[in-house]
């Protein structure tokens, strides 16, 4: 009996995904861990494995479908001893086959140049200025009383004039302008990713609480420990933020939560999920107990997530089940930005480039500090206004002082 090949699920969240490559083909030889197939999922285009060994008898899906349906038999193989007699004996589910849909016509946005209001009635006195601020108002002259000479309506009139807009007349005057524009179809993950933003920022009550760190301490640190790593590993300055998150969440788990289901889900490892830009989108590998390794191993272990991130080769397991994001844009000269909450995680930490600014000391001399804006943002169900600002003071104090993250 041949083995059925089904569209796998690779996402807890993936319904659907599209055939994007076959890596064999009919005919060939398959043994168990080649690879099969490319599917585009709702994350990230990822290669499907053989887990069993015979020969690609049919291929059923071809590649380059859409929305193919997850556990729809999309090829099968031939057991050893089996020929393509077997086939015949194979009732699958035909896949939906592509038909190419006649495209409605564009409905292109309608900006027609509205016509201003010709009046009818009396003729209206009024000054230039005034007509001009009417016009761009949509306000009928003929309903406003002049207090100018011999009841000229002047700029004062049409200002401070409260009588309704001229009937058909919108808000606003366009200028005629129709921009051209292509039509660009997302891919699934960036549905995926509107669709997770919008009902983010839509159902999440967020607030926002900003620090500014001083990592002069950090960078010198940083670059004593690579000198001594003699090319063994070289730290960035986001692996010392991933460590200090995780160093920060054990100390302050109520901020390491989750709001399910009217119940808040407390958890008990600090697994950081750290957002990398792909093409097309961005995902977000986790480093899992962040707290318990070390700097040099959260450096060796992002570098590979981050490089098979940006290859697609990530595994589910590998960018799934994070219990707090960081999202880093210091690389990028971004002083600072407020990021959205990363469902169901109650918290994201959004980091800025670190600069030169001028910081007044203890002492009361003004001085030059590299400082760095960081800014969490907080699901207010799970995480109050003082947690938040406790969690900012634990984390600062760390970035300050990075000798307490390696001790």
């Amino acid at each position: 009996m041949p083995i059925e090949i089904l569209m796998p699920a690779l996402s807890p969240t993936m319904t659907e995904g599209n055939l994007v490559k076959w890596h064999k083909k009919e005919g060939d030889v398959v043994k168990a861990g080649d690879v099969l197939a490319e599917i585009e999922t709702d994350k990230a285009t990822m290669e499907v494995e053989a887990v069993d060994e015979g020969t690609v008898g049919k291929i059923i899906v071809p590649e380059g479908t859409e929305n193919v349906k997850v556990n729809e038999v999309i090829g099968l193989i031939l057991e050893e001893g089996e020929d393509a007699s077997a086939l015949a004996n194979v009732k699958t589910e035909k896949a939906p086959v592509l038909v190419e849909v006649a495209k409605a016509p564009e409905k292109k946005p309608d900006l027609k140049v509205v016509t201003p209001e010709v009046s009818t009635g009396p003729r209206v006195f009024a000054t230039p200025l005034a007509r001009r601020i009417a016009e761009e108002k949509s306000l009928n002259l003929a309903t406003i009383s002049g207090s100018g000479p011999r009841g000229r309506i002047v700029r004062t009139d049409v200002e401070f004039a409260n009588v309704p807009r001229a009937a058909g007349v919108p808000s606003v005057s366009l200028s005629g302008y129709e921009p051209e524009y292509e039509v660009i179809v997302p891919s699934s993950m960036r549905k995926v990713i509107a669709k997770r933003l919008v009902e983010a920022k839509s159902t999440i009550p967020h607030f926002y609480v900003s620090i500014d760190c001083q990592i002069d301490a950090l960078l010198k640190a940083r670059e004593q420990i690579n000198a001594r790593a003699d090319g063994a590993f070289k730290l960035s300055v986001n692996d010392f933020i991933i460590k200090a998150c995780g160093l920060t969440l054990k100390k302050i788990p109520e901020a390491n939560a989750s709001w399910i289901n009217d119940q808040i889900y407390q958890y008990t490892s600090a697994d950081v999920a750290v957002a990398v830009s792909i093409e097309g989108g961005l995902i977000t590998p986790v480093v899992r107990h962040a707290e318990a390794k070390g700097l040099a191993e959260i450096s060796k272990e992002m570098k590979d997530l981050a490089a098979r991130a940006r290859e697609g080769k990530l595994k589910p397991e590998e960018f799934q089940g994070g219990t707090f994001s960081l999202s880093n844009m210091g690389m990028y000269g971004v002083k600072d930005f407020s990021a959205i909450i990363n469902p169901p995680q109650a918290c994201i930490l959004a980091v800025g480039a670190g600069e030169k600014r001028p910081v007044v000391q203890k002492d009361g001399t003004l001085a030059a500090a590299t400082v760095m804006t960081c800014t969490l943002s907080v699901d207010h169900r799970v995480v109050d206004g003082a947690l938040g600002a406790h969690f900012l003071k634990a984390f600062k104090d760390l970035i300050e002082n990075p000798v307490m993250m390696i001790l």
